[in-house]
């Protein structure tokens, strides 16, 4: 890891931990001002009315991280609730935040939600923060160097340790799911790895990062509309302790698209568990391989 890499990372970790201040601003009101994003904007009357919702904390969140790396870099920056910088493919390194991933946990307060900061070079996910304010955990990687837990960061409490993936898995695979979006082909594929445990968890950064944790082995979610500040910030981790990270017809996730969709999903994972399972992952996202 270079000593710009390095930099970069605390950038990374101390601008999601200024989103996660903006949002837990919010956290206890009774007033989100939520509002549905598929709809147009309109207000909605009930968090469970919105298909895409959004709330105050997100655009607080995003820009304090915004401000955040605006002092401390020019390199552009792609988040989810602001206009995309002009000519991202040009870009060598490109920021991709997610202010707020997992607002439908964040409504709910059930605490699954995190701040996602990622950095990508050369399309290529490069190192990342994500940060769950609910319990003041700090996830942090670097797909070449490591991944490390922080808890309470900033605190005179503050303790950091090194995850890494174990060498082997137990039985049953302990598949870790969306609690918020749940999939028809998640079913066909929980049959197909039985006998198995199912994990739910909102938040792509906190289902990756568990796996990092070794508190699950796998996760697949087959769907076309994540996107790439969906994933950046946890492929880093997930990959800093070892994982694996793939789109669903197993080639590698790519950042700064003239879209930033990943049209074929995510599936990542303990790696020996990864090459084993490939083969069912394609078939039962064979509706997105073949579109």
């Amino acid at each position: 890891m270079t000593t710009e890499d390095s930099a970069a990372l605390e950038i990374a970790a101390g601008a999601a931990l200024a989103g996660g201040r903006a949002a837990g601003a919010y956290y206890g009101s009774d007033d989100l001002g939520v509002r549905d994003k598929s709809a147009g904007g309109d207000a909605v009357a009930a968090a469970d009315s919105a298909d895409d919702p959004v709330t105050l904390a997100d655009h607080a969140a995003n820009d304090a991280i915004l401000d955040y790396l605006r002092e401390r870099t020019a390199e552009p920056v792609l988040s989810e609730e602001s206009r995309p910088p002009d000519a991202v493919s040009d870009a060598k390194r490109l920021w991709i935040v997610d202010p707020l991933d997992g607002t439908k946990e964040f409504i709910a307060r059930n605490g699954e939600f995190s701040v996602m900061v990622g950095l990508a070079e050369q399309g290529s996910a490069l190192l990342g923060a994500v940060y769950q304010p609910a319990i003041g955990r700090l996830y942090l990687g670097d797909v070449d160097r490591g991944a490390w837990l922080v808890q309470d960061p900033g605190t005179a409490s503050e303790t950091r340790s090194t995850m890494r993936i174990s060498g082997s898995s137990g039985q049953p695979l302990r598949l870790i799911r969306s609690r918020s979006h749940p999939d028809p082909a998640l079913a066909d594929l929980e049959s197909r790895l039985a006998p198995l445990e199912v994990v739910i968890s909102g938040s792509v950064g906190i289902k990756c990062a568990r796996i990092a944790r070794d508190e699950a082995d796998l996760y697949v979610h087959p769907v076309p509309f994540l996107k790439e500040w969906d994933t950046c910030a946890p492929e880093a981790v997930l990959r800093g302790a070892g994982g694996l990270v793939t789109d669903c017809s197993g080639s590698p996730l790519r950042y700064g698209k003239p879209e930033p969709v990943q049209p074929r999903g995510i599936f990542c994972g303990r790696r020996d568990i990864h090459d084993r399972v490939a083969p069912i992952v394609r078939e039962i996202a064979r509706h997105l391989t073949e579109a």
